[in-house]
């Protein structure tokens, strides 16, 4: 068996070094870029809550098996590669030992003969090759030659994807070739267990050669599949778990990342400040962290199946956002390094190709019809975060490049001069207040020192007047409630959320700023928001900028009092309703529950979800700042959104975002002109029902 320990030898260090060199090439090319400490440091600081969430997406493949069969058939498959090292270490050891013995029958130690590690070998193998059955069974129906856009492997390399699956059953065949060989040659460590083996042990002939060769074959495959890896979009087999774990948490939701330059976030004040160097221009100032996200897809398409955009026939697809990133910079590594003046124009050329424009590496329309709804990121399997990648090229094409939509400008000068999107006069914020008939307590300093709750009305809330019915229902159900709230008025101004996902953060910086000095100085500490916009951004942005406060959106709080026994809905509702879920309440911040259960408290109402909700609701396109944006390409998100509600047939739509109130009551609108919907069909906040179930008496 000499010959055998051989020529393992020389492939296995052949094999080894190919991909070693791979390796070594992906690395350099991942820190090339800015670093991203505040990701060690955190991974560092929560060693405790890293390990559990690698038990739960790594191992337990959490978000996999939201998706079965294919959840399953990939646990399987996954779980296979794990326990049969332990067939590799038993392969090798059986090389080294036939020829230092020229008898091949190694065993691990200790464990080596346990019938338990026998079974559990041959099972995962089995359950092992019905996955790949199974993959091989999806890719077919869901082929792009026969669905086109409708297939989530639109756009993915499907070549690597087949050769991969072919090379996981040569590895399991050969598997079983070897152990049955080695079964007929008595050099088995397993007298039972292992059924599989066993059994192709009785039927095999005994011959050293063909043990020789069943071995070589099946290690021989396995170098080859790991030179694949680590040159194919399996590389994820090792980076997944690097990229969970240095991930944002809880997930790459909620509120959007600081910018920052060399790992360090941006003071607008530094006089040194290089304003080139503001988002990403360049696929070189991408972080080692985005890189672990290029080089971690799968190309599996859960993303692109669930964003609204692609849905809608936009070009936007977040899957090949990720892709083109990455083949772009795997075509310029190479020369990287190199000296300008030695390399051809083709080469300077592709080196100086920008990463966003008509002729970039993403298309503007890809970046600009992002809604920032977060069904991507909720979706990846193994933690990519593609609205960071998206904001940090908005930022440099607003702030470097001042290239945007020209209609999301006029939001900007509002923003700028008025402190609201709709350039409105910071007086009109308090106008709400003179339409109720009790007194709503006007922050002109400090908190009253009874008030629980500063009532953050928001701009939408103040000035738009489908969102005002939302601000009077709750102040009204706040005061029968007996919970003492104040609101700041003209005193208070926009979050600055429109500018951030636009991408121009010097506007929320200075925004932001402005609102958390506000806040301070009234000693504000509990706060109550309609819009889940103003919601994220206070409760997750604004610590970065030493705003922290104790933020509730007014679903949370209305579904406490009333389960409190504050708030009583008596009066019957009989509607059938479906609920929306606002992108940045459900997904961004988990809210699902307090809506319905509001909703279940209220006589009379019959609720019917639609076919997307909770995690995998649809969004009604008003996200990502594009609420200010025309909606040029495809179909019109919040239209598709309101065909699914209307295939549910409700009496009423209801939401609990100011945004989608407007965009959904838009699109109803439009339906009802065209006699599409029934004329009594309309859009209502969670709030607006409850209020009418408790003030109406029975």
């Amino acid at each position: 068996m000499l010959w055998v320990a051989i020529i393992g030898l020389v492939m296995t260090v052949l094999a080894v070094a190919v991909a070693g060199r791979r390796a070594l090439f992906l690395y350099k090319l991942a820190t090339m870029g800015p670093p991203a400490p505040e990701r060690i440091e955190y991974a560092r600081t929560h060693v405790g809550g890293e390990i559990k969430t690698q038990l739960v997406e790594v191992f337990g493949q959490k978000k996999l098996l939201k998706w079965t069969p294919s959840g399953t058939a990939h646990f399987f498959v996954m779980w296979a590669f794990f326990i049969l090292l332990t067939v590799y270490i038993e392969a090798y050891g059986a090389v080294i030992q036939g020829a230092i013995t020229g008898t091949p029958d190694f065993h691990i130690p200790l464990i080596g003969t346990w019938a338990v590690l026998g079974f559990l070998q041959d099972f995962i193998a089995v359950a092992c090759l019905a996955g790949l059955l199974v993959f091989a069974a999806i890719r077919l129906k869901n082929s792009p030659k026969t669905l086109g856009r409708k297939s989530r492997f639109e756009g993915s390399h499907l070549g690597g994807a087949w050769l991969v699956l072919f090379m996981i059953f040569n590895i399991i065949w050969t598997l079983f070739l070897a152990r049955g060989v080695a079964a007929a040659n008595g050099h088995f460590p397993y007298s039972s267990g292992a059924f599989v083996s066993l059994a192709l042990g009785k039927i095999l002939p005994a011959s050293e050669v063909l043990e020789g060769v069943a071995l070589l074959l099946h290690i021989g495959f396995m170098l080859v599949f790991l030179v694949i890896v680590v040159h194919s979009k399996h590389l994820h087999i090792f980076t997944a778990p690097l990229n969970v774990l240095f991930s944002r948490r809880p997930d790459g939701l909620g509120g959007a990342p600081e910018l920052r330059i060399d790992g360090k976030p941006v003071d607008f004040e530094d006089e040194d400040l290089d304003p080139e160097r503001l988002g990403r221009g360049k696929v070189a100032d991408t972080t080692w962290k985005g890189f672990l996200d290029f080089y971690s897809c799968t190309e599996c398409g859960r993303c692109q199946s669930q964003c609204p955009a692609w849905n809608t026939d936009k070009p936007l697809s977040p899957k090949m956002l990720i892709i083109d990133q990455r083949d772009h910079a795997f075509q310029i590594a190479p020369y990287l390094s190199a000296a300008r003046e030695d390399l051809h124009e083709d080469v300077l050329a592709l080196l100086d190709k920008p990463l966003v424009g008509e002729e970039g590496v993403i298309h503007p329309d890809v970046l600009w019809s992002c809604t920032n709804c977060g069904a991507c990121v909720e979706q990846c399997p193994v933690d990519i975060e593609h609205i960071d990648h998206i904001l940090d090229m908005r930022r440099y094409q607003v702030m470097v490049e001042s290239s945007f939509p020209s209609e999301a400008g006029v939001m900007v000068k509002n923003l700028e001069n008025k402190g609201n999107p709709w350039g409105m006069s910071e007086m009109k914020r308090a106008d709400w207040i003179e339409e109720l008939d009790f007194e709503v307590a006007l922050i002109d300093d400090k908190m009253p020192e009874d008030t629980e709750y500063l009532f953050w009305v928001g701009c939408a809330g103040a000035l738009e007047d489908r969102a005002k019915k939302t601000t009077k229902a709750v102040a009204e159900l706040l005061h029968i409630a007996g919970v003492k709230f104040a609101v700041l008025g003209p005193m208070e101004a926009c979050t600055g959320d429109p500018a951030r996902r636009l991408g121009m953060e010097y506007l929320f910086n200075m925004l932001a700023q402005q609102n958390i000095e506000t806040l301070n100085e009234a000693g504000v500490k509990k706060i109550v928001a309609t819009c889940p916009h103003c919601f994220n951004t206070l409760a997750n942005e604004y610590p970065q900028l030493g705003g922290t406060y104790e933020v509730v959106h007014h679903t949370q709080l209305l579904a406490k009092l009333v389960d409190e026994g504050k708030l009583t809905p008596i009066t019957p509702i009989e509607e059938k309703i479906t609920y929306h879920d606002p992108c940045f309440l459900g997904r961004h911040n988990k809210v699902y529950s307090q809506p319905r259960d509001i909703m279940s408290k209220v006589p009379g109402v019959q609720t019917q979800e639609m076919h997307r909700h909770k995690d995998r609701g649809f969004c009604c396109g008003a996200g990502g700042a594009r609420m200010w944006m025309e909606e040029r390409i495809g179909k019109r998100i919040n239209t598709e959104r309101v065909d699914e509600a209307l295939t549910t047939n409700p009496d009423t739509v209801s939401t609990a975002c100011p945004f989608c109130m407007v965009m959904l009551g838009d699109a109803i609108n439009e339906k009802k002109n065209n006699g599409e919907a029934k004329e009594s069909l309309e859009v209502v906040d969670v709030a607006q029902l409850l209020i009418k179930s408790v003030k109406t008496p029975s």
